[in-house]
């Protein structure tokens, strides 16, 4: 927005329309001096004593230039710029929301359609449609872990980032540690009242240094909630790839996967969430559904609201008036003198 003469306008392109005023003057003198070379005068029986007054004829057209002049500044909304400009708070519900992801190889097991990993992609993708003030991200992890999508509110870029997810990312194994602690460096900078963990998990803590318990611990000092889920069947062995098959594609075997529960259940304990164990997809759902019911946190947002009143239908008054004058002088007081 631009500001002239104590006026902020809104819509300033508007003033390009001013260039065509010079044309309409060129065609007007054109049009003008055109006329006077085509009248012949052989006596001088036509010159009157108000003769002078054809000499008015440039105030008409000037008039109906300032009045164009007024509606194009209208068109270009000048408002008024006051101080007087008013800050109000009101409270938005939203929570800072990081789901952290197992792609480890047991994450392919079967007993999930079409296995645990896709299953756990589709279910968090629609947690993340029903998402309006939150902010999300991703973290994955395997042997090691690492961040897939930073906080946001550009839900429409997690889910693509969600779709991209796959196993194979990082080399096998199960971090948890790692997983909750990468989460956990990405709400530590956070101002947000309610920060959340989502750690979905199939199996054992196996590999990396930090141990989940101590990550939870730090969770809870920075006042962060982890919610953990179990993933896979209550059965003792899973279909599974377990081999490259020479042909393409997996050599499947029944494999034995067993989820550390008590780990799980003690991080959601130290944290004030919860632990669940998701048997099937259905069940996933249900969980993230329990989850999506959390009271919501209000977090305090500023909003500028600038009071800015419109001032066109002033310019467009004024140039309604001029045209008035206009039509008032040609037609009455100066008859066929008019442009």
């Amino acid at each position: 927005m631009t500001d002239i003469f104590n006026y902020t306008y809104h819509s300033k392109w508007a003033f390009w329309l001013f260039l065509s005023i010079p044309i309409l003057i060129a065609i007007y003198r054109y049009y003008n001096r055109k006329k006077i070379d085509n009248v012949t005068l052989p006596t001088t029986e036509f010159i009157k004593p108000n003769s002078w007054l054809k000499f008015l004829k440039p105030i008409f057209f000037s008039l109906k230039l300032m009045a164009l002049s007024l509606f194009i500044v209208a068109l270009a909304r000048p408002q008024i710029h006051k101080n007087s400009d008013k800050i109000i708070q009101h409270e938005v519900e939203g929570i800072d929301i990081i789901i952290a992801l197992d792609i480890s190889n047991s994450m392919l097991a079967t007993d999930f359609q079409p296995n645990r990993l896709e299953a756990s992609k589709k279910v968090g993708i629609e947690f993340i449609k029903q998402r309006k003030n939150d902010r999300i991200g991703l973290v994955v992890y395997g042997s090691e872990a690492f961040t897939q999508c930073p906080l946001t509110t550009d839900y429409n870029m997690v889910i693509e980032l969600f779709n991209n997810v796959k196993n194979g990312t990082v080399e096998g194994g199960t971090a948890i540690g790692y997983g909750l602690a990468t989460a956990i460096n990405r709400l530590k900078e956070s101002d947000t009242k309610s920060k959340v963990i989502i750690l979905l998990s199939d199996g054992e803590n196996t590999h990396g240094n930090m141990h989940p318990i101590t990550a939870a611990q730090i969770a809870k000092e920075l006042d962060i909630r982890v919610y953990t889920i179990g993933v896979g069947s209550n059965s003792g062995g899973v279909k599974m790839p377990v081999a490259i098959s020479p042909m393409g594609g997996y050599i499947y075997d029944f494999v034995e996967v067993r989820i550390d529960e008590k780990t799980l259940t003690e991080i959601a304990e130290i944290t004030g969430g919860q632990y669940r164990r998701a048997t099937n997809q259905e069940k996933l759902q249900e969980i993230y559904n329990e989850i999506d019911a959390l009271e919501k946190q209000k977090l305090n947002t500023i909003e500028l609201i600038v009071d800015l009143p419109e001032m066109a239908h002033l310019f467009i008054y004024a140039g309604l008036i001029l045209l008035a004058i206009e039509m008032i002088l040609s037609k009455f007081l100066f008859k066929g003198l008019s442009f």
